[in-house]
């Protein structure tokens, strides 16, 4: 064996667990998502195999297989569509963010649909201010917050269309 073949039992233990936490991440797809999914027959079988198992080690047993199934194909696409497919949610969730943020300011702050209009110019502020005139009422009268959250829909769709159309 020459020298820089040699892999030293811990690495390949490391690279073993990595491929299993792939696998991991697999049978905890749903059907649909694992159906998008680009991958060998029989690791797609040993997936759903383990997706039946209920025991502990039964599903221990057959996520060390996936493991195996693993090390014998080329993992990284199949990591790389994992990772494209929760990459989306991540955006989202940035997203909500940027709206729950606008929300609080313009609900705080007087000023704060004149800086929201500048950044987004294709709302409509006097909807918008209607809408936040409407959710500080609620909220003085101690009222169920169904204003509240129409002003975070409302903020939300903006925000999310303005992203779409940005590059």
């Amino acid at each position: 064996m020459e020298e820089d073949d040699f892999i030293s039992k811990t690495r390949r233990k490391k690279q073993m667990h990595a491929l299993q936490d792939v696998g991991s991440q697999l049978v905890a797809l749903s059907a649909d998502e694992l159906a998008r999914i680009r991958m060998p027959e029989s690791l797609r079988e040993a997936v759903e195999d383990a997706r039946r198992f209920t025991r502990h080690e039964a599903r221990r047993r057959q996520m060390q297989y996936i493991g195996r199934l693993m090390r014998d194909i080329d993992a990284a696409p199949i990591a790389e569509q994992l990772a494209a497919m929760k990459a989306p949610s991540r955006r989202q969730t940035a997203l909500f963010h940027v709206a729950e943020r606008w929300r609080q300011e313009l609900l705080d702050d007087g000023t704060a649909l004149e800086r929201f209009m500048k950044e987004f110019p294709e709302a409509d502020p006097d909807r918008l201010r209607t809408m936040v005139e409407e959710a500080r009422e609620e909220k003085r009268a101690a009222r169920a917050p169904r204003r509240f959250r129409e002003l975070f829909h409302a903020l939300s769709a903006i925000v999310q269309d303005h992203a779409r159309r940005e590059p």
